[in-house]
């Protein structure tokens, strides 16, 4: 059946509503409004203000109250309305969520799941367009999620639910509109594994959340030069499925890494570390980086789009990667 990305994430959240009696969701703008990105539309006539709770403008206050709800026994899913807002929420997440179970000798886990909008493309301007999901995929103690397909908008948060660890899922709003195919009977997918979108024999593009569709356009692209691009989705940014990378890399023996963040201490870097780091004598070229322009994210739309990575430009690295440029 067609369906958009937007329209997947609350079959998710009607799914795990449905299954669950002690999952609730909470948040700004969730309930009465339907959410700022219109994910949480109907839910609340279909649930109640029991299990669609609208908040206060208090991320530290709302993300603790889903701490203390999951130390208690609930499986709360907090929705935080774009991942700048997370940064007035970081104490509770890094200091409280992810060291809970560390700190209690293994006592007390935190079975909390926190929605946030991620990335660029929406003309949001500087502060509603940041791509900081690899500042969370440092923290250890949490798992970092970025769904870049139907079937994983679909299917992440219910297995995520399961984890008695937090876990923090970035849903980039540029694909909130974008429709497509998805199985009738499409439900909980694995969230341990990178997955290869698209086989190839020349070269593995990296990708993740909103940069996935441009490799994979890009990588079509590519074939018109005769160059045969492998795409690997990495799905989870914390921990990486290292060996999924590895093995394609050992076959390719060229990498592209495209990220939306910024490259300076990105997830970028650390992708192409683990590259370096196993399966160094693989490589016939050294790996390329296609990332965020080292900008504040500009509002003006032709701006915007020369700041984040586009299908052109990883047309254009991985070209000149392959001696085609």
């Amino acid at each position: 059946m067609t369906m958009t990305f937007r329209e997947a994430f609350r079959e998710a959240l009607r799914d795990a509503l449905h299954r669950d009696p002690a999952a609730f969701l909470m948040g700004e703008d969730v309930g009465r409004y339907g959410g700022c990105f219109g994910v949480s539309r109907g839910l609340l006539e279909e649930f109640g203000p029991e299990r669609v709770r609208d908040t206060p403008l208090s991320e530290s206050g709302f993300t603790g109250a889903g701490i203390g709800a999951a130390l208690g026994g609930m499986h709360p899913i907090v929705e935080v309305m774009t991942v700048n807002f997370s940064l007035l929420a970081l104490d509770q997440i890094v200091n409280n969520a992810a060291t809970m179970l560390h700190m209690s000798g293994g006592q007390l886990n935190v079975p909390l799941v926190i929605r946030m909008t991620t990335g660029a493309g929406r003309q949001l301007a500087a502060q509603h367009s940041h791509s900081l999901e690899g500042w969370y995929a440092h923290i250890p103690g949490i798992r970092v999620l970025a769904p870049a397909t139907l079937a994983d908008a679909r299917g992440m948060l219910w297995t995520a639910l399961q984890d008695p660890d937090p876990v923090l899922i970035f849903e980039n709003g540029a694909l909130y509109g974008v429709s497509g195919e998805l199985a009738a009977d499409a439900g909980p997918v694995e969230i341990d594994h990178a997955a290869v979108r698209r086989e190839g024999s020349d070269v593995t593009v990296v990708a993740y959340g909103g940069s996935l569709p441009r490799a994979m356009e890009a990588a079509e692209e590519l074939t018109q030069d005769g160059i045969s691009a492998e795409v690997v989705d990495l799905r989870t940014l914390r921990p990486l499925d290292d060996t999924t990378i590895i093995t394609s890399v050992g076959h390719t023996h060229r990498a592209v890494v495209v990220d939306e963040g910024w490259r300076s201490g990105g997830l970028s870097a650390e992708v192409v570390a683990r590259i370096v780091e196993g399966a160094f004598y693989e490589l016939d070229a050294p790996v390329v980086r296609v990332c965020g322009a080292e900008v504040p994210i500009p509002y003006a739309r032709h701006l915007e789009q020369a700041a984040v990575p586009q299908v052109h430009d990883v047309v254009r690295a991985t070209r000149e990667l392959m001696g085609h440029g």
